[in-house]
């Protein structure tokens, strides 16, 4: 099952709406079955693993990292395959809690009379379908937010200046992050002061995540990366329901999604309905880039699952712009806290991961 979860992991950031679900056939002790879902959700991974198989597949154990689907898609459903290519036994680690599954699959392999154990690795599972789960159960993606600042907590200088803080291989890093979530995500601030083009580079990655931008007005520059190149790599913007129309036409013009989502009380886009918006259009894992008063936002909204921050040894004094902005915290015990994952060195820098308690109640 480990190495159905390790192949299932280089689906991730390329198969979205589907979850990236890694499939091995065994028999007599020998993989005769290797596959994982591919760019699109098409196939899925035990479609590719059965067909590399052939008649192997036949009494051989398949280890599956969630519940074959039993729903007709684009595909037949693969609860059917398994039971056609006569495997001898079923291993899964979850249920698929889409409706159109939860425990369906399941019962249709059993009712062929193949033996069927789940649970095996749910644990692991559950962290490697983390942001399939969450849209499926609570309606929104998993979000990962990134930081990368000085020895300080600063991410600029005190005239703005931020590039680069951190090194070369602390940013190849943040491209390997971006290539295996499906969007990365920024906030208005961020795209009018530094012009991110938000793509993978450097690492001959072909296909780019979703770029998304939340901009209550969409005062965003129609010049720089975003706009020039949204025929390339989309471009998906969050907006206020209260937006200039023109301002939709011009973007929808150069080829960008536009989504109106609720605002909140302080007059600013509500940073759950942004990734509600997200989790229906699709996407299962967001990774967000900042800056300080989006990234606080989330945070205040209780909805971070995962926190990467990225440390370099600068100093740049209490001038320098803070890495998040106000919390509103005024005793420590209310503190937004998150447990270990951890860290290692990057070059000059160092990386270090945190996360939300995975038994949390969920929002």
């Amino acid at each position: 099952m480990d190495l159905a979860l390790a192949l299932g992991r280089r689906g991730q950031g390329r198969c979205w709406p589907n979850p990236a679900v890694g499939c091995v056939l065994v028999q007599e002790g020998r993989i005769v079955g290797r596959g994982w879902t591919q760019p699109g959700g098409r196939p899925h991974a035990e479609a590719v693993a059965l067909a590399q198989a052939g008649h192997q597949a036949q009494g051989a154990t398949a280890y599956v990292s969630l519940e074959p689907c039993a729903h007709f898609g684009k595909t037949p459903p693969c609860c059917d395959a398994l039971v056609a290519a006569k495997v001898g036994r079923v291993v899964i680690a979850l249920r698929d809690p889409d409706p159109r599954v939860d425990g369906g699959g399941i019962a249709r392999i059993r009712a062929a009379g193949i033996p069927v154990t789940e649970g095996v690795c749910a644990a692991k599972a559950e962290l490697a379908h983390l942001g399939f789960l969450k849209r499926q159960r609570i309606g929104r993606p998993a979000l990962t937010l990134k930081l990368a600042a000085s020895f300080d907590g600063r991410i600029a200088t005190a005239s703005g200046e931020s590039q680069w803080i951190t090194g070369p291989d602390a940013r190849r890093h943040v491209h390997a992050l971006r290539a295996s979530h499906d969007a990365v995500m920024v906030g208005g601030g961020t795209a009018r002061i530094d012009h991110p083009s938000l793509t993978v580079r450097g690492l001959g990655v072909t296909h780019q995540p979703v770029r998304v931008v939340a901009s209550r007005h969409l005062t965003l520059p129609h010049w720089g990366p975003l706009a020039e190149r949204a025929a390339d790599a989309p471009v998906w913007l969050l907006h206020g329901i209260d937006a200039p129309a023109q301002k939709i036409a011009e973007w929808q013009a150069r080829g960008a999604r536009c989504m109106a989502v609720a605002v909140g009380p302080d007059g600013q886009l509500d940073p759950l309905a942004c990734l509600q918006a997200l989790g229906a259009a699709g996407l299962n894992n967001v990774f967000c880039e900042g800056g300080g008063t989006f990234g606080a936002a989330l945070v205040k909204a209780d909805i971070v699952d995962d926190l990467i921050g990225y440390t370099a040894g600068v100093m740049l004094g209490a001038e320098g712009w803070p890495g998040l902005g106000t919390l509103g915290i005024s005793e420590l015990a209310k503190a937004p806290r998150f447990e270990f994952v951890e860290t290692r060195r990057l070059g000059t820098d160092i990386v270090h991961h945190w996360r939300r308690n995975i038994g949390a109640a969920d929002r």
